[in-house]
């Protein structure tokens, strides 16, 4: 299984962060499937790849430390696909999600993201 995961110190409110991170997974092709306000899953939809390389991202919203300046996101992005290269659809899909996070708040992330880990 492969699986990447990081974290991001979000600038903004929280009551904007959150539809922006719905908005960017969408954008990325994947369809949001469980949102609880401070957890939200979202899968890939299915067409491009085969079931097995199929990405879920999961991503928990830190609450309990969110200011008005900014929250903590943790992300998580795995499928069934065994990482037999580094360089893997789910390492692709998890570039572009990081992509999209970083150009939506316009490079204002104040901490870089956690080295990727793959198990």
């Amino acid at each position: 299984m492969a699986r990447y995961s990081c974290s991001f110190n979000m600038p903004g409110p929280l009551d904007h962060l959150v539809p922006m991170l719905g908005e960017v997974l969408r954008s990325c092709n994947f369809e949001i499937i469980y949102d609880t306000g401070d957890y939200m899953m979202g899968r890939e939809i299915p067409g491009r790849v085969s079931f097995s390389k199929l990405v879920t991202v999961e991503a928990l919203i830190d609450r309990s430390r969110a200011t008005n300046q900014g929250v903590n996101m943790n992300f998580v992005i795995k499928n069934e696909e065994l990482p037999l290269q580094a360089q893997n659809h789910c390492r692709e899909m998890f570039d572009q999600v990081k992509e999209a996070i970083e150009s939506q708040t316009q490079g204002k992330l104040r901490k870089t993201p956690d080295p990727t880990r793959q198990v």
